[in-house]
């Protein structure tokens, strides 16, 4: 088992002195940012399909800092119908596996994405509750028409490619939950195409992310180490579901996700938010946690996930590893 860290926390930092901050705390693997919402600072894309001379060098930093390449991220929307964030989340999606494939890295994140709920909309539908028949019509088209041709495309890319794409169980997508994970799977018959294991949004919808471990079994192709605290106060009155997020104003440089989207904020008194590892559930749950991993692949790369927006990127980071490392000795892994 490998614990490291998602660098994309760390983007304002060049590459070799990211490796050196995850080696200086105890870490091991490193997941590289490809594209989707955000760039990649860590990875010379044209550089590495262009030349195997680039791909030598740069994997000679890993080397170098003893620091293993064990993903490539490349997190987004690549069912968006809006044609300036669907195509290139996809065309993004289908370069990684190909960049991968070329630095011998086994596994490429990504989500499933989320189309329109009919033909011609233009803007991202997700339904989570399909009590009237009209949902169910418009998850038949999303899966049917879009979802299900896309990910046999993908599917057989991975596959002649030799890589696994690991899908984040994410909100705002089809695939969400191990349900419609195993779905997905199901449908497109896929033999490269899995899950990855990133407990914090199975937390704030009431699911068990050792026990989805344990339904999933093999799928489980690759794990985010990120947590999540349930406000119990806030989460009595606003729910799981809170919808309470504000745009962030132009004059404050909001975060683009593409096209004209931007990343929201959230509410102050949310009911739920991601927390450094350790902040949300004790040693006994990430020990129990990667004690699952382990038993599906003793040898899967964890990569800490940091989004707590209450530490700043380095000391969030440290907290995390600390606490991660502790569970691992803890766990016995």
């Amino acid at each position: 088992m490998k614990l490291g860290a998602y660098t994309a926390c760390l983007h304002d930092r060049s590459l070799p002195e990211t490796l050196k901050i995850l080696r200086e705390m105890g870490l091991a693997s490193a997941e590289i940012n490809a594209g989707g919402f955000i760039p990649a600072p860590h990875l010379p894309i044209e550089q590495l399909l262009a030349s195997a001379g680039a791909r030598e060098e740069y994997l000679g930093l890993y080397q170098e800092a003893g620091v293993a390449l064990t993903g490539l991220n490349v997190n987004g929307n690549p069912l968006n119908p809006d044609p300036e964030v669907g195509q290139k989340h996809a065309a993004d999606l289908r370069q990684a596996i190909t960049v991968a494939s070329l630095l011998g890295v086994g596994r490429v994140v990504t989500m499933s994405g989320l189309p329109a709920a009919h033909e011609g909309g233009t803007a991202a539908s997700w339904t989570v509750n399909p009590w009237d028949s009209q949902f169910l019509d418009a998850l038949d088209y999303q899966w049917q028409q879009v979802a299900i041709p896309f990910w046999q495309d993908i599917q057989a890319r991975a596959r002649d490619a030799d890589v696994k794409v690991c899908i984040e169980m994410h909100p705002h997508n089809l695939v969400f939950n191990p349900g419609t994970l195993e779905r997905l799977v199901t449908e497109i018959n896929a033999t490269h195409v899995g899950a990855e294991m990133d407990p914090s949004h199975l937390f704030w919808q009431g699911i068990d992310p050792v026990a989805a471990i344990g339904y999933l079994g093999d799928l489980v192709y690759h794990a985010a180490a990120k947590d999540t605290r349930i406000n119990e106060q806030n989460c009595r009155v606003y729910g799981v579901l809170d919808d309470r997020f504000q745009r962030v104003p132009a004059d404050q440089n909001p975060l683009g996700l593409g096209g004209k989207n931007t990343l929201t904020r959230w509410p102050a008194d949310a009911s739920w938010q991601f927390v450094a590892v350790g902040r949300g559930h004790d040693q006994d749950f990430w020990a129990r946690f990667l004690q699952a991993l382990h038993a599906v692949d003793p040898g899967i790369a964890v990569n800490i996930e940091h989004e707590d927006t209450e530490l700043d990127q380095i000391e969030g980071l440290r907290l995390a590893a600390q606490n991660l490392t502790a569970a691992r000795a803890a766990a016995g892994v």
